[in-house]
């Protein structure tokens, strides 16, 4: 066979947020003698010119700006010359980082799992400075791999690492988005020999190698252990139970945590911002790309302050930038025992069995991540346990008694001290701590021995299979409002089909259909085909399965009846499959969406059902068939007030009753121009029953074929009402819209809205003629526009508005396009801080008691977001704030400008435009909550 058949080693690669470490084991001397597992020592730049081989690579990436240093000082030993532009990795890249600003690409695995920004996009360095390279989280993750892989070859050029096998590691709450993108990663690397294994499971592993021929000894008095991994982005928890079997002790997880962005990188921010205090005297804040520079070194003073032979003190320096490199040089003293006090209490304090998550926000933001209001992990732990029916009485399960530290807070004995303490303090008595030799590599070699288990290798394996239960959102009967059926239990072990017997569907074929997926860590005695109510905050929403299949069948129907398989694969994630009962070798198998996830916070869909649905299409069809059916003008007009009496106030139809009046409506399209009230009518009810663009997982299709009529225009132009709702329709679906369709929609209107065009009479009557203020406000919502375009949008309406003080269209447009949290765009794309601020001095001129919409706009601008990246200065914060008190605007105004506040109902209709659907609510994409 040759290599790429039969691979010579087995890796596990553990992708950090904080560090990489690989180890292997030679799978020909594993099938002749007992295996050993070795780390592979990964070269890297340690200074300018100098090479070092070591155990783990720091998951950073540092992009140095032109002639910084000499190409020969970054040639790696298996590169002929340098190539201009080339990133630097590993420690070099963490020393430049702490010396420079916003260059230095960090926290990439934090990213990945970031839902609600395009993990595709270039968005890296978060503060980037304007002359350096940006790149996507994806990308950064496979630069990671693409460097061990590089290096990997290099030193074994007979076997690329391309053909080996390779275990990858991922938190164990990695949801299935996060983790096909990790395997995109490693794709896009070259590897696609992969294997995923969770991160707490692994260092489980590593134990379980290190005490493989004496486990009955050391588990003797174990019933559940608990794993507590606290990495540099997240912390992950699971729990496994461990019965005494006659020749060795049995484990099986029974539990993992939901996603908690919660670990050292959330330490080091604290640092830092007590560092700047002590910088700034709390007068200023530091700019993004300087606060980043702090927060590295930071990272680095909190490695030594947490080991046992810290020094009493640290002093920090931030370096300027450019000519101030030297003379700018500003530096802070760090006490050893404050900051060890402030860690301990700040993020493991002391707690109470069953003490609940806080909510309100606690812990400090920084860089433009999600990460959790509540940073005391320690409460995390409890709400855990108590979830999981852990209780002092033993009631249900006991207190762990065991515990199995992993991740690189842990390196440090006053962390793994308050744990074991708060665990003592449970349960009564001290936990047995199991403990991994060299915890920063022990989950690479845990995935080594994983590998090994898989493979019949002696080694104890942990069953448990799948750490989730998995269901498909069923349509709403009348006594179950949001059913679902469970498609796979937890506990499902890997490549084991699971059928559901007990239904059969009827899958529509030739057309787009979708399948809304939730899953659900707690344990719940289920099986496959169980039906539940999806309405619980327990089950969690998934990106809908979205596929057009294919229409062609033997019996040339447009449908099929099918059963419904599902898999939990060997990578970790689910697969569903139908099984066409007419044809019983036909089968459709289905994937996850990973791109267009819309912003929607609750997925629990509502359905079509109204009992007035069918007299409200009879009303619809009528209107827009063909022109030989004549209609009475009085009810095309009446149309509108007609359904709300069959249905209710307009304000009260929900998604799946609106989506359905939708799909009457596109039936009618090519009848819509009948006459101009027809065109009015259509144009009108139609984006209404689209709003806002999203909701609906078959809603992309809508769009796509609404898209369709955009070149079209309308056909009474000098309808001005027909222009109004043209421009109203595409406002009211923009956040349907990706960022082509809306750079396409803005480079059409901009003519219109260019104050340099204005001074053209016959341009600027065309422009009344076509609803002007109805396209500025279509423009202010598109919010998936690049930076330049959004900036040159508000300097023309900045413009318009010095002349003009009473255009509310565009005071409204100018907010919109300014605001520091997107309503459902992503915060990559908000304008520059600079930029706002410049927005802000000209509505700070305005009579806010008279301009109440100048007022609204200037505190979308100034609102907080708790990402320095984007917020505006402390001083011009403070001016909008006094203004908004003495104005005496609303107080819940004042609390967004002051503090990182959600929106309210009212405003967030105020800012939108309108009133979303009931049900769908809008998630701030930019909100670090």
């Amino acid at each position: 066979m040759s290599n790429a058949e039969s691979p010579r080693y087995l890796i596990g690669i553990d992708l950090g947020t904080t560090h990489t470490a690989v180890a292997f084991t030679d799978l020909i001397q594993a099938r002749r003698t007992q295996p050993e597992l070795e780390l592979f020592h990964i070269p890297q730049l340690i200074a300018p010119g100098k090479v070092e081989a070591r155990s783990l690579l720091p998951s950073l990436r540092y992009h140095p700006a032109i002639d910084e240093l000499a190409a020969t000082d970054l040639l790696l030993p298996w590169q002929r010359e340098y190539e201009p532009g080339s990133p630097v990795h590993g420690e070099l890249a963490r020393l430049l980082g702490a010396k420079s600003q916003g260059r230095l690409v960090s926290s990439a695995k934090s990213w990945l799992s970031h839902s609600l920004i395009d993990r595709h996009a270039p968005i890296l360095p978060w503060d980037a400075v304007e002359d350096a390279a940006r790149i996507s989280p994806v990308e950064a993750s496979a630069g990671y791999l693409s460097y061990v892989r590089d290096t990997w070859n290099h030193q074994r050029p007979l076997f690329p690492l391309e053909n080996q096998d390779i275990v990858l590691t991922v938190p164990a709450s990695f949801d299935e988005t996060a983790r096909k993108l990790t395997l995109n990663a490693s794709n896009d690397a070259g590897l696609t020999r992969i294997h995923l294994i969770e991160e707490p499971l692994a260092a489980c592993y590593a134990w379980l190698w290190q005490h493989r021929d004496t486990l009955k000894s050391h588990l003797a008095n174990v019933s559940l252990l608990l794993v507590i991994d606290v990495g540099g982005g997240t912390t992950d928890l699971t729990l496994i139970s461990v019965t005494q079997g006659d020749q060795a002790p049995e484990l099986k997880r029974i539990a993992v945590s939901n996603h908690l962005m919660l670990g050292g990188d959330n330490i080091d921010l604290m640092m830092a911002h007590h560092a700047e205090q002590q910088l700034t005297g709390g007068v200023q804040r530091l700019s993004a790309a300087e606060f980043g520079q702090l927060t590295h070194q930071c990272r680095l003073a909190k490695e030594k302050i947490l080991s046992a032979d810290a020094p009493e003190t640290l002093t920090l320096t931030l370096l300027g930038s450019g000519a101030q490199i030297i003379g700018g040089a500003r530096s802070v003293t760090l006490d050893r025992d404050e900051v060890k006090t402030q860690i301990l209490d700040g993020f493991l304090p002391f707690v109470a069995l069953g003490a609940g998550i806080q909510q309100k926000r606690s812990g400090v933001t920084g860089l433009g991540l999600p990460y959790c209001s509540d940073p005391a992990i320690t409460r995390h732990i409890s709400a855990f346990l108590s979830l999981h029916g852990c209780s002092a009485d033993n009631s249900d399960r006991g207190i762990p008694d065991a515990v199995l530290f992993n991740g690189g807070l842990f390196n440090s004995p006053y962390t793994t001290r308050r744990i074991l303490d708060q665990l003592t303090q449970w349960r009564g008595v001290a936990p047995i701590e199991l403990v991994n030799q060299d915890t920063g590599t022990a989950v690479a070699r845990g995935a080594v021995a994983y590998g090994l288990s898989r493979r019949g290798v002696a080694i104890h394996k942990v069953g448990g299979g799948s750490a989730r239960s998995y269901f498909l959102q069923l349509p709403a009967e009348r006594d179950q409002e949001n059913p679902g059926i469970c498609l796979l239990p937890k506990g499902t072990e890997t490549e084991t089909e699971i059928p559901l017997e007990s239904k059969t569907f009827s899958l529509t074929l030739g057309q787009t259909v979708s399948f809304q997926i939730f899953s659900t860590t707690e344990e719940l005695a289920v099986t496959a085909g169980s039906l539940v109510d999806l309405n619980h905050e327990r089950f969690l929403p998934l990106p809908p399965l979205l596929l057009a299949f294919n229409l062609e069948t033997e019996s040339g129907r447009t449908d099929a009846p099918v059963k419904l398989v599902s898999c939990l694969t060997e990578i970790g994630t689910m697969e569903v499959g139908c099984l066409s009962l007419d044809e019983p070798e036909r089968r459709w198998n289905m994937a996850f969406e990973l791109r267009g996830a819309q912003p929607v916070s609750d997925s629990r869909l509502q359905t079509a059902s109204h009992p007035g649905l069918d007299e409200a299409l009879a009303l619809i069809r009528p209107t827009f068939e063909k022109k030989s059916r004549e209609v009475d003008s009085r009810k095309i007009k009446n149309l509108r007030q007609d359904l709300e009496n069959i249905l209710g106030a307009r304000d009260t139809w929900n998604i799946g009753l609106l989506r359905r009046l939708f799909d009457e409506l596109m039936l009618g399209l090519s009848q819509r121009k009948r006459s101009a009230v027809h065109e009015r009518l259509w144009l009108n009810l139609a984006g209404y029953c689209l709003r806002p663009g999203y909701g609906d997982p078959t809603d992309p299709s809508r769009i796509i074929c609404l898209l369709d009529i955009y070149a079209q225009g309308i056909q009474y132009t000098k309808e001005t009402r027909n222009w109004a709702e043209w421009w109203t329709l595409w406002r009211r679906i923009a956040g349907g819209l990706n960022q082509q369709a809306q750079e396409r929609i803005y480079s059409s209107i901009t003519g219109f809205i260019n104050p340099e065009n204005a001074k053209r009479k016959n341009l600027q009557a065309s422009g009344a003629q076509k609803a002007f203020e109805d396209m500025v406000r279509l423009a202010g919502s598109l919010e998936r526009i690049a930076i330049p375009q959004k900036t040159e949008l508000g300097g023309w309406l900045a413009q318009r508005l010095e002349k003009a003080a009473e255009a509310a269209a565009a005071w409204w447009a100018l907010g919109r396009i300014g605001n520091r949290i997107p309503l459902y765009g992503s915060c990559h794309t908000v304008v520059s801080a600079s930029t706002g601020q410049e927005w802000l001095h000209l509505l700070l001129e305005q009579d806010w008691k008279r301009n109440r919409q100048a007022a609204f706009s200037a505190t979308l601008i100034a609102r907080m977001s708790g990402d320095r990246s984007r917020d505006i200065d402390q001083q011009t914060r403070a001016l909008v704030a006094d203004k908004l008190t003495r104005a005496k605007m609303p107080e819940n105004w004042l609390a967004m400008v002051n503090n990182l506040q959600p929106i309210d109902l009212s405003d967030e209709n105020r800012a939108l435009g309108e009133m979303l659907p009931p049900g769908l609510k809008l998630v701030s994409n930019g909100s670090p909550e």
